[in-house]
């Protein structure tokens, strides 16, 4: 067991406890929220959850048992694509259950780990578990990801997708008939103020802005384009929900169940189909497509077919 015994900084005053963790002492919001439910934390000597507020000038006493840090274990993924590859840079097209990289909790599949069995070497810049990587997709959404092969990739794809020269396209099959057909959701996206898993749209969060347009309009449902001007974690979810169009498919943002199962899904109904920006090594404007996947082409035959 390690343990720390610190002040609250009068800045984080008012701050919930695994939010005030995560920038004390580095933790992720995930693991601090489970050392407080643990039963880890004390505020002036009085045990504390994870939703609990500090106050400035209180004495924080922190017990936690270290996890393990992840770390990218070489793992055959048959259904990940290759879309692009040269000696810059590489375009995958990932399946649903995959994870982007390795983190602590997720045991399952990577695109790192496909990568590295296939003998894809790629750049060393980056955190340990997540070298290369300069965005993600969602475990359960579909698609176009690329990955960083040399630093000088690295550096040029992480300032673009940080500066937004990044094209993401997505297509996401919603619930009901968004009003208007075409618009802008802009709000700001945060942590769950109650779920630590979820992400909600807040007053205090991050910047987050997306462009929809109806392709195609069924009974109850209608099939989306959606340009992602941000990459918050689970945006496009979380915006389609508080516009009251879950993505069909995910129980997690409010879709209805019975539809989920008429339609065959067990994720959400959403894919990164196009990915356009300057090649990192060429500045040639390059542009990648994806078809969907067999289960989700399956939904949109069903949906088509009522």
């Amino acid at each position: 067991m390690e343990s720390r015994r610190l002040p609250v900084p009068d800045g984080l005053d008012g701050s919930r406890v695994d939010a005030a963790l995560a920038k004390m002492l580095g933790f992720s919001r995930t693991f601090a929220a489970e050392v407080a439910e643990a039963g880890g934390v004390q505020l002036d000597g009085v045990a504390v959850g994870k939703s609990d507020r500090v106050h400035g000038g209180a004495w924080l006493d922190v017990e936690w048992r270290p996890k393990e840090e992840p770390r990218v274990v070489p793992v055959a993924v048959p259904d990940l694509g290759i879309a692009y590859q040269d000696d810059h840079m590489v375009v995958v097209d990932k399946p649903a259950g995959v994870a982007a990289h390795p983190s602590i909790g997720w045991e399952g599949p990577t695109v790192l780990g496909a990568l590295a069995a296939a003998g894809v070497r790629v750049a060393t810049s980056g955190a340990s578990e997540r070298q290369g990587v300069v965005h993600r997709l969602d475990v359960g959404t579909s698609g176009l990801m690329v990955v960083a092969k040399t630093e000088h990739a690295y550096t040029v794809l992480k300032r673009a997708f940080k500066e937004r020269t990044v094209d993401k396209i997505y297509h996401a099959v919603v619930q009901g008939h968004p009003d208007p057909l075409v618009g802008t959701i802009d709000a700001p996206i945060g942590r769950h103020p109650s779920h630590s898993w979820k992400f909600a749209v807040t007053p205090d969060g991050k910047d987050s802005i997306t462009h929809y347009e109806t392709i195609e309009a069924f009974p109850g449902a209608s099939l989306l384009e959606i340009h992602l001007e941000t990459g918050r974690t689970h945006q496009i979810r979380v915006h389609m929900a508080a516009h009251r169009h879950p993505c069909v498919g995910d129980p997690l943002y409010g879709a209805d169940p019975t539809l989920s199962a008429r339609l065959g899904l067990t994720r959400q109904w959403l894919h990164a189909h196009e990915l356009s920006f300057a090649h990192p090594a060429t500045g040639d404007w390059v542009t990648f497509t994806s078809d969907y996947p067999a289960d989700l082409a399956h939904a949109l035959a069903v949906l088509r077919g009522e």
